[in-house]
This record gives C-alpha cells, structure tokens and sequence, in this order.
C-alpha cells in the first residue's frame, strides 16, 4: 500500500491522453529540437530547409547589401570624377573595376580569342598579353551563363555574387554553430555572418568577384565533412576549384578532416570522392596547355601580371615592408602595402590559434593559403584573402559568446574600415 506523500507525488505527474480514434499520435521531438520530418529533409547540407537563425542571418545579409548599394550611390554623388561633373555616373559602372572587367571578357570572348572594344580600339589582348589565363575559368562560365538571362555584364556579375553571398553565409552559420550548444549556436551563427559582412574587405563581397561564389562551393562543401557527406563534400570542392586556385586548399582540409574522423570501412569506400576536386586544376591546365604550349600557363600568367615568382617568406615580407614604410611609394600604395602586413599577421595569429586548439583541417587551409600568399615578390590580395578565412569568423563569433566586448570591439573597428574601402573600390582605385 503507498504511502500518502508517495500517492500525492505520483498525482502531479501528467499522464498524456491516448489519441482518439481518427487522430494522430504526436511524433517524438528529437533531443536537439529537430521535428523529424524537418530533420529528414536536412540531410543534404546547403538544401535543408531555413529555420530561425537561417532566416535571421539573411536578414543581416539583406540589410548589409542595402548599405553596400546606398554607400555606393553616395560616391557616384559625392565623389563625381571632375569638379564640373553635372551628371554622376551610372550605378553599375561603380561596380566595373579591375578583376570584374576581365572576367567580363573571358566570359565574353574567351582566353584566347583577340577582341575589339566598344570604340572600335583594339583590347589588351591585341596590344599585348593580358594574363587573362590567371583567372580560372568557374566564374566567367558562370557569368556567361547568367548573361543569356541578364543583359548586362555588369549586373550578372553583381547578381552572381548577390545570390552566392546568401548561401555562403547561412553555410558560416551552420559551419558554427556545429562548434556550440544549440541555444549558444543560435546567438553565435548570426555573428560569424555579421563579422563577415563588415570586415573591412567585405566589398568584394557584392561585386562582381570570385570571393562570394567561392564561398558559396567551399562553406557547404566544409559543413557536407563535418557531416559525414563525403560524396557531397568532394563535388563542392570541385566546384569550389573551378573557382579559385584556393578550392585545393580545402581540398586538402576536406583530406584532413576525413583522416582525423576515423572513419569506419564503410567509408573509406567515399575516399575516391576526396580527389575529385583536383579533377577541375588539372582539366584546365589541359585546356591552356592545349591553347598555349603551356601547362603551367596559369602559374606564368600570375608572375607576369602580379610578381607572384617564388621568394622565400622574408624576402616577400621585406619587400612588401619596404613598400610600406620605406616612402618608395606613393601614399595610395603604401596603405595597400600597409594592409598587407596588417592581414599576414591576423592570418599567422589565426593559424597560431589554430594550432593551439589543435584544429588541423582547419590550420591545413590556413596554412597553405598564408604560404600561397607569402611567398610571392611581395604580399598582393591578402586583405581579401581574409574574406576567405572561415576559421577566422567562427572563432570571432565562438569568442563573443563569452566576451561581448569583442563583438562591440570589432564592429567600431572594421564598419568604419569597410566603408572606406568601399568608397575606394568604387572610386576604382584599388584592385584589392
């Protein structure tokens, strides 16, 4: 016989109601908060369905976008390009600088088909060679191919990186919320995105650029290994290599990564699909050599037009000191040269941090990408570079979690820098 105070326990817990006839039994929720059909749904990662922090984060990306284009409209006005300018220049003409306008041609003409300008004058390529074969080929397919829907050049391109940036972000915050509890993950996916988006080169995010398309292939692809999807992860790497040279350093992390997940017999059978994104660096050696003679056309391409032959790390960073502090440049020049020292050291502390906490895929891609980039006459494109850096937003994001303060310290910091790069980069007077 129970005791009184047994029975009046036994009374408070709730006993649910068998469903009536006709009625549906309620599904079991997952202890992670997933409905099941939801999480059914989310198998393949970058196609699951958008829950809440999904959705919070493209709102930060809408509204940063909307401050990209208004900054913009404020240089065509303000900024005219002569001091008895009536007419500001056109929106989309802000957007048609340097790398945009050669990934206009080979979209347009191709890599090895001379070509004529508008006004009738022969283009670079006719005069002398333009190194267009340093481009890889991912982004002009894609452009050519949004063209036929998208008149403009211009616009396409803005439209390509519009689109990739949405995906790429809601990837960066799934990418960190995997490194904390769900409700800390929540708060911290938005920021990682948010950090990204107004880092001081965040610029050539919405411009016709490689960097959001790239992300948009390499984000997924990372959170498709971090899931076990190996297939997947192969073919975004691919596609990430089409893209950028750099699609081989994740590669090699995707590598990594699957080494350290001590993975079962089963999938060692998935390990073919880790070379796959190889197959894109090698088909198009092939392509230029078959055009060229060459099949180190892109490496020779890049040391003509950008001084990227081999020096050891010392001589790239003297040089590029030099170029900074030594007044054998403009002024213009030596806050690029400036940055340059600034971004290196942020990516060795990032890789330094990396090491410590002893993530090696993600200490692989850094590391290949600062020896990249370090070892050229001096340093070129490394503030952009950092847009690329995903280890570098999660851990920002991860660190906010507990400080608040470096959220609030970084945004005083880089919003001001972005807008000021941003009004540069639509002046046309820096490539990055």
């Amino acid at each position: 016989m129970p005791t009184p105070g047994r029975h009046r326990s036994m009374a408070r817990i709730p006993i649910p109601k068998a469903p009536s006839r006709g009625q549906r039994a309620p599904e079991a929720v997952p202890s992670d908060g997933s409905h099941p059909r939801r999480r059914a749904r989310s198998r393949i990662p970058g196609l699951s369905a958008l829950d809440a922090t999904d959705r919070a984060v493209l709102g930060i990306y809408a509204l940063t976008r909307i401050a990209v284009a208004i900054t913009t409209y404020c240089t065509a006005w303000f900024f005219a390009t002569g001091p008895e300018d009536r007419h500001a220049p056109s929106f989309l003409s802000l957007w048609n600088r340097w790398d945009a306008d050669f990934f206009r041609k080979i979209a347009e003409h191709g890599y090895f088909s001379q070509f004529t300008e508008p006004d009738g004058s022969g283009g670079i390529g006719s005069a002398r060679p333009d190194n267009r074969e340093a481009f890889f080929p991912g982004f002009p397919l894609v452009l050519r191919a949004v063209h036929t829907v998208v008149p403009n050049w211009t616009a396409a391109g803005l439209l390509i990186s519009l689109v990739a940036g949405a995906v790429a972000v809601v990837a960066l915050s799934r990418i960190t919320r995997l490194h904390l509890p769900a409700e800390t993950g929540e708060r911290a996916g938005p920021r990682a995105a948010l950090f990204l988006l107004v880092s001081p080169c965040a610029v050539f995010l919405a411009a016709g650029y490689t960097e959001a398309l790239f992300l948009a292939f390499a984000l997924p692809a990372w959170l498709a290994a971090r899931r076990d999807r190996w297939a997947l992860a192969g073919l975004l790497g691919a596609a990430a290599t089409t893209v950028r040279i750099s699609g081989l350093f994740v590669a090699a992390a995707l590598a990594a990564q699957f080494l350290l997940s001590r993975p079962g017999r089963k999938q060692w059978r998935s390990a073919g699909w880790l070379a796959v994104p190889a197959l894109p660096a090698l088909a198009y050696s092939w392509y230029l050599h078959s055009g060229t003679g060459d099949w180190m056309a892109w490496k020779h391409a890049q040391e003509r037009g950008w001084y990227r032959q081999f020096h050891a790390p010392w001589e790239a960073w003297q040089h590029t000191w030099d170029g900074a502090f030594a007044h054998s440049s403009t002024t213009h020049y030596a806050v690029m040269f400036q940055a340059e020292l600034a971004a290196m050291v942020a990516g060795v502390l990032l890789l330094a941090f990396l090491v410590v906490r002893r993530q090696w895929p993600e200490a692989l891609y850094i590391g290949l990408s600062l020896w990249a980039l370090g070892t050229s006459y001096w340093y070129q494109s490394v503030p952009r570079a950092t847009l690329l850096w995903w280890p570098l937003w999660t851990a920002l994001a991860v660190a906010c979690v507990r400080r608040p303060w470096i959220r609030s310290t970084y945004l005083c910091v880089a919003a001001p820098l972005a807008t000021v790069l941003a009004l540069v980069f639509t002046k046309g007077q820096w490539a990055g």
